[in-house]
């Protein structure tokens, strides 16, 4: 240590350990070590020895439509399995643990949870919002420019409106704008407890970010010298307040993998049906992207994650008892916090709607469950009954939507993109973007055992479990079989005999793997279902 450079000072005090997700890649990364200069600010005026090291992290955007998709969701096996070893081999006393971006968040919780040696959490903070370059009092992100494609497509917008539609999108470092995996994430990363007040929402170019960076670099201290470690944060009940405010918040899909996993590792029963039993009683109270007109940044000044938590608490939704990881209780921390914009955080009383925001189904096509985003359904849409459409790969289906062959009633069945077929469950924000751009958003559903961007709206039903590659019912479906889904009855169900169904199986084959080597051949072989988290077993 002393060849590092360290005096016998900064050896005799705590070690805190800083996972850095830095990288010149991802948009919400590229700023990261100016907030990890702040950390250790933070972490040195406190009297600690500040020991930064770097983790990997994939940017789903740059990652799609090309192999490199597969290896999103398995890469937070890896941050987490290289947060432990860097942990483990160069034993800290606490650990600041900095994502930004999807896997990146759920993979650091991982760790922690699997370390449980004191441990904080500080984003690098939402992406600001774009402005139509048509329309300026309208906000744009990410998925408009997906959406683009698929209306240029459809001959409804020229090239040159997308270029201009590209220029103006993603106007500044952060995580993308809306409420989508990264944004859900970080905002749940807080109502879990496992990081300061501010941490979900303060957008990524604000100074108050850098403050709230210097804060934790402080706050790390004060939890090793009261020694709370993450499992007293990361509690069963913290569990449930997280879930609460997802939906609330009418969060990505994506949540539901990676609580799943994050439980896991913190030795936390999470059932599937848990998530239906809190979306029942908890109502949509925030209308953000892609489901509606607000983002990150509205929901900022709005008040934040804890005015959110606040409005539920005060109608007896969250367990306030929870201990966070300001060192005090989620009541303490609630104790003054107001809503500053109803119109951004509804009451409770006039919700957007009265369940929440994500929703679980069950049926002979998917026995373990299936995922929706039901706050970003239109009504005509929550129940629908059509004739499969059937595609055995994530481009197969998209070349039928953008060729035209998809028609109003269909639905869209994509198989063998599970974590093990695909390998690596890839997003489907793709598909789902030309259908919404190609103007059948209102009338087609999707149905997949892959998964969806936290930017996917309409009737897009992803997770389904199990997956096709492992000879589930997905691996059954016929071109023109009817399905049909009722999302208020919680039910997806293929409306064919059971004894048919188990008599196509029993002639199935199961698919070569697409990939036969390497990493992601280790992970098909290992990985569960995406009901259980998409977990490596």
């Amino acid at each position: 240590m002393k060849a590092l450079g360290l005096t016998d000072r900064e050896i005799s005090q705590p070690l805190i350990g800083i996972a850095n997700a830095a990288n010149e890649l991802i948009p919400g990364h590229m700023h990261l070590d100016t907030l990890v200069t702040a950390v250790k600010t933070g972490i040195s005026m406190a009297g600690g020895t500040a020991m930064e090291f770097s983790t990997i992290g994939v940017c789903d955007g740059i990652a799609m439509n090309h192999a490199g998709m597969h290896y999103s969701l398995p890469s937070r096996e890896l941050i987490a399995d290289s947060i432990e070893v860097t942990a483990m081999a160069h034993p800290f006393d606490a650990i600041v643990m900095v994502p930004n971006c999807d896997k990146i968040v759920p993979g650091m919780l991982m760790a922690a949870a699997r370390l449980n040696i004191p441990a904080i959490f500080i984003s690098g903070g939402p992406m600001l919002a774009g402005r139509n370059p048509v329309d300026q009092k309208l906000k744009i992100d990410l998925v408009s420019v997906f959406e683009a494609v698929g209306a240029v497509r459809a001959g409804r917008m020229d090239e040159k409106d997308l270029a201009a539609v590209e220029d103006c999108a993603c106007p500044s470092c952060g995580s993308c704008a809306g409420m989508f995996t990264a944004n859900s994430m970080n905002c749940l990363t807080e109502a879990i407890g496992m990081a300061l007040p501010g941490n979900g929402t303060i957008p990524a170019p604000m100074s108050k970010r850098i403050r709230l960076a210097k804060q934790t670099g402080l706050q790390i201290m004060a939890l090793l010298e009261k020694n709370i470690t993450p499992d007293k944060i990361m509690t069963s009940r913290a569990f449930m307040n997280a879930l609460t405010v997802d939906m609330a918040l009418g969060c990505s899909t994506n949540t539901v993998l990676h609580l799943a996993a994050i439980a896991h590792e913190a030795g936390i029963p999470l059932d599937l049906s848990m998530i239906n039993q809190v979306s029942e009683k908890t109502p949509h109270i925030c209308s953000l992207s892609p489901g509606g007109p607000d983002h990150i940044q509205d929901l900022d000044q709005a008040g934040g994650i804890q005015s959110v938590m606040k409005e539920l608490a005060d109608h007896h939704l969250m367990d306030t008892s929870c201990l966070t990881a300001t060192g005090r209780s989620v009541a303490e921390n609630l104790s003054g916090i107001t809503v500053l914009d109803p119109a951004v955080i509804r009451p409770v009383a006039d919700p957007y709607h009265t369940r929440g925001g994500l929703a679980v189904l069950f049926g002979n096509l998917a026995p373990e469950g299936c995922v929706v985003k039901q706050s970003a359904v239109v009504d005509d849409m929550l129940v629908h009954q059509g004739p499969a459409r059937v595609f055995d790969s994530e481009e197969e289906a998209t070349a039928a939507i953008l060729g035209g062959k998809i028609n109003p009633k269909d639905v869209v069945v994509i198989r063998y993109e599970g974590p093990s077929g695909g390998p690596g469950m890839r997003e489907m924000l793709t598909p789902t973007s030309a259908i919404a751009g190609m103007g059948l958003g209102a009338s087609c559903a999707l149905i997949t055992d892959g998964r969806f961007s936290g930017g996917t709206k309409g009737a897009c039903i992803g997770h389904v479990s199990p997956e096709a590659a492992t000879g589930g019912p997905m691996a059954a479906v016929m071109e023109n079989d009817i399905i049909k889904i009722d999302i208020p009855a919680k039910s997806i169900t293929l409306m064919v005999a059971q004894d048919q169904i188990q008599e196509r199986l029993a002639r199935w084959v199961k698919p070569e793997p697409k990939i036969t080597k390497g990493y992601m051949a280790r992970y098909a072989r290992q990985v569960s279902s995406a009901g259980q988290g998409a977990i490596i077993q």
